[in-house]
């Protein structure tokens, strides 16, 4: 049996089709799959340092010593990160405050009124999560 010219680009038409399909599917599958783990980090040092661990456990099959010790190193660092950023937070206050002099500088005086408000609602803000204000305020 033979097949004519269109039926045989038919046919080639087609496997290539269904590999540019398949092709597209697969870059949508793994973007998503690595979106999302990248989406969900840890809540915490606590879950991520528990990762760490497990994952260089599993990788390098660290012995019992071994974990031991890493977790050792591990809360040294953590006091010794803690320590620093003891040291450094009059240093970033100083230059935080800095920067509120200056915008508050450029503004006028109505503009002032409402910056001292948003000032206040990001202090209230940064309380309720325990996060800083962002620059500018």
């Amino acid at each position: 049996m033979k097949l004519s010219r269109s039926a045989i680009a038919m046919y080639v038409g087609l496997v290539f089709a269904s590999g540019a399909v398949l092709g597209a599917f697969g870059q949508r599958l793994y973007t998503v799959s690595t979106t999302v783990s990248a989406k969900n980090p840890p809540r915490n040092a606590e879950e991520f340092r528990k990762r760490v661990v497990a994952e260089m456990q599993s990788r390098l099959k660290l012995t019992d010593p071994q974990v031991a010790r890493l977790n050792e190193i591990m809360d040294e660092t953590r006091a010794s990160v803690e320590e620093t950023r003891h040291k450094m937070r009059p240093a970033f206050q100083a230059i935080h405050e800095e920067e509120i002099d200056k915008v508050r500088a450029m503004l006028t005086p109505e503009q002032k009124i409402e910056h001292a408000k948003m000032v206040k609602e990001l202090k209230e803000r940064q309380k309720q999560t325990g996060r800083s204000p962002g620059p500018g305020f």
